[in-house]
């Protein structure tokens, strides 16, 4: 006896719709795609293949020397390590501080009922609407009159905390069961041990995603450490690939090389933390007490 099968055959609408979202998610995710390959591509490439049209994405033939220009900078005193040290120095330390003062801000906001807790709340994400470029100069002067230019503090403590943070953590740690937290308190437990053996050790996604995020936006910056890091010996990544577009002949492939060594970190952050990335989403759930 042969079985019947009962699904209903799906509506030819709905199949093109699908078809149709999944074509459009494969051509946005080649145009995200398509700078990242013509970066690798470039940086194996000699430089007049580089600028040639039409471009060929396969280069006639590998160009190592890119790679020792782009360590050995425009001046060949090998600058770069010192420059990777200080981009890591800076975004490790920026990303464990605003993960850190984050979680206990979120936290407060989240699971603590004070009088204008809402209006300290809406306080935090107000300066979230403020460009940075509005705030760029009047923040260089205070930097300035602390005497923090070209120090490792000038580049590190203006970012130390953000309103980002603060938002993410809030939406993902309303979702924390209270009920957990009355119970710790019941046994004897007290506020700090709830929020180190509690708090931090579930909260792995949101914290791992804001992490990657900072990071990876300390990493990239680049005004900032272009005001206040004169001297070469604190100069960051960013601020290194622009001294190959100073020069009045650059050297692209140098400068495609560089960028690609430059881009490594992130990716090896991003791929180690992935599964904690993608789990985070749930931080923007609207969490109910």
């Amino acid at each position: 006896m042969k079985s019947v099968s009962l699904s209903k055959p799906r509506p030819s609408g709905s199949l093109v719709l699908d078809i149709f979202i999944k074509v459009f998610l494969v051509v946005m995710a080649a145009l995200v795609l398509l700078p990242l390959l013509f970066m690798v591509s470039a940086a194996f490439m000699p430089a007049i293949e580089i600028v040639r049209m039409p471009y060929r994405w396969i280069a006639s033939r590998i160009e190592w020397s890119n790679f020792y220009k782009a360590v050995a900078g425009n001046d060949g005193n090998f600058v770069f390590i010192r420059n990777v040290m200080n981009s890591l120095i800076v975004s490790v330390t920026v990303s464990s501080f605003t993960v850190l003062l984050s979680a206990i801000t979120g936290y407060g906001l989240a699971k603590f009922r004070f009088k204008g807790r809402n209006i300290v709340f809406m306080c935090i994400m107000m300066t979230m609407m403020i460009p940075f470029e509005t705030i760029m100069v009047p923040l260089y002067m205070v930097v300035l009159n602390l005497g923090l230019q070209n120090t490792y503090r000038g580049l590190i403590v203006p970012f130390l905390m953000n309103a980002f943070g603060v938002f993410m953590m809030r939406q993902y740690l309303q979702t924390f069961p209270g009920d957990m937290l009355d119970a710790a308190r019941i046994d004897g437990c007290t506020e700090p041990g709830i929020f180190t053996k509690m708090v931090l050790v579930n909260s792995g996604p949101a914290l791992a995603s804001l992490a990657i995020l900072t990071f990876r936006q300390q990493w990239d910056n680049l005004m900032w450490p272009l005001m206040v890091a004169q001297e070469k010996r604190l100069k960051t990544i960013p601020t290194y690939i622009v001294s190959f577009a100073e020069e009045k002949f650059a050297d692209e492939g140098a400068m495609m090389a560089v960028a690609f060594m430059a881009s490594i970190p992130v990716i090896v952050l991003f791929i180690t933390l992935s599964k904690y990335f993608v789990g985070g989403s749930t931080v923007y759930s609207a969490g109910k007490e």
